[in-house]
C-alpha cells in the first residue's frame, strides 16, 4: 500500500512544482501602480470616491502617470456632470497637469499665467490671490489643496468641472498685442517743391530779393545803408535801361 501511494504523492508534487516557481518568481507591481494605488487611497479617504471610480474606468498607461497632477471635483459636482464611457480619459486628462505639483508650488505662479493640461491644446489661465482659497484655473478654484502628497501622485480638490472649452490658448498673448506706429521721421513726406521759375522774371526776382535781417549791433546801420543802397541802384537800373534803349532807338 506504501508503494502504490508514492507514484501519486509524487506527481501531485511535480504538478505543484510550477504553480510554486511562477508564485514566487511573481515580480512586484511597476512604481506607476503602486503611486496609483497610494493616490486613490488617499482619494478616498478625503471623499473622493467618483473620481477614483473614473480612475479605474479609463487605462491609464505608465507614461500619464510618470508625472501628473490630478485636478479633482468633489463627488458633488461629478454627480450633475455626464461624462460618456469614452471621454473618460479625455475628462482625466483636461482635469489633470503633466507635472506633480504640491499647492505650496502653485502659489508661486503669478495671476495672468498659462498652465498646460494634461490635454494637448487644453490651457489654464491662472488667477493667484495670494491664500489658500483664492487660486483659480480657468473657470474653477482649488479647495482642498494638497490630497495626494505620499506617493509621487498629487492632487487638489476644486470647486467645479472644468469647461470642455478653454478660452485661454498659447496665442492670446499675441492677439492682443498693441502695433506700434513707426516713428515719425519714417512716415512723413517731403515737402512739397516749390514751383519752377519763370526764366524772364528770373532775374528781376533775384534782384528784388529782400535781404536777409542781420543781428543788430554797431555795424547795423551800416548794414542796412548798404541794403538800402543795392535796392536803390536796382531800382534806377530798371528805370534807365528802358529809356537808354528808347533813346538809342
Amino acid at each position: 500500500m506504501p508503494m502504490a501511494t508514492t507514484p501519486i504523492i509524487i506527481s501531485i508534487v511535480a504538478l505543484l512544482l510550477p504553480l510554486f516557481k511562477s508564485s514566487s518568481s511573481t515580480t512586484l507591481p511597476p512604481k506607476n501602480d503602486r503611486d496609483l494605488r497610494i493616490a486613490t487611497e488617499e482619494m478616498q479617504k478625503a471623499n473622493y470616491f467618483t473620481f477614483v471610480m473614473l480612475l479605474n474606468m479609463s487605462p491609464l498607461d505608465s507614461e500619464f502617470l510618470e508625472n501628473i497632477t490630478f485636478l479633482m471635483p468633489n463627488d458633488r459636482m461629478l454627480s450633475k456632470t455626464v461624462i460618456p464611457e469614452n471621454e473618460v480619459y479625455t475628462f482625466l486628462q483636461r482635469h489633470s497637469i503633466p507635472s506633480p505639483l504640491i499647492f505650496e508650488h502653485l502659489q508661486y505662479i503669478p495671476t495672468g499665467s498659462i498652465l498646460p493640461s494634461s490635454l494637448p491644446e487644453y490651457m489654464m489661465g491662472v488667477a493667484n490671490g495670494g491664500d489658500r482659497r483664492s487660486f483659480v484655473l480657468n473657470n474653477v478654484r482649488i479647495i482642498s489643496p494638497n490630497i495626494c502628497t505620499t506617493g509621487s501622485i498629487r492632487c487638489h480638490g476644486i470647486d467645479g468641472v472644468l469647461s470642455p472649452v478653454s478660452n485661454v490658448s498659447l496665442h492670446t498673448c499675441s492677439d492682443d498685442a498693441v502695433s506700434v506706429a513707426p516713428p515719425p521721421s519714417l512716415v512723413t513726406s517731403p515737402p512739397p517743391l516749390p514751383p519752377p521759375a519763370d526764366p524772364f522774371l528770373t532775374p528781376l526776382v533775384d534782384d528784388f530779393m529782400v535781404p536777409a535781417p542781420q543781428p543788430s549791433d554797431s555795424s547795423s546801420g551800416s548794414s542796412q545803408f548798404s541794403g538800402d543802397g543795392n535796392l536803390i541802384e536796382v531800382i534806377l537800373g530798371s528805370i534807365l535801361v528802358p529809356l537808354v534803349i528808347g533813346v538809342s532807338i
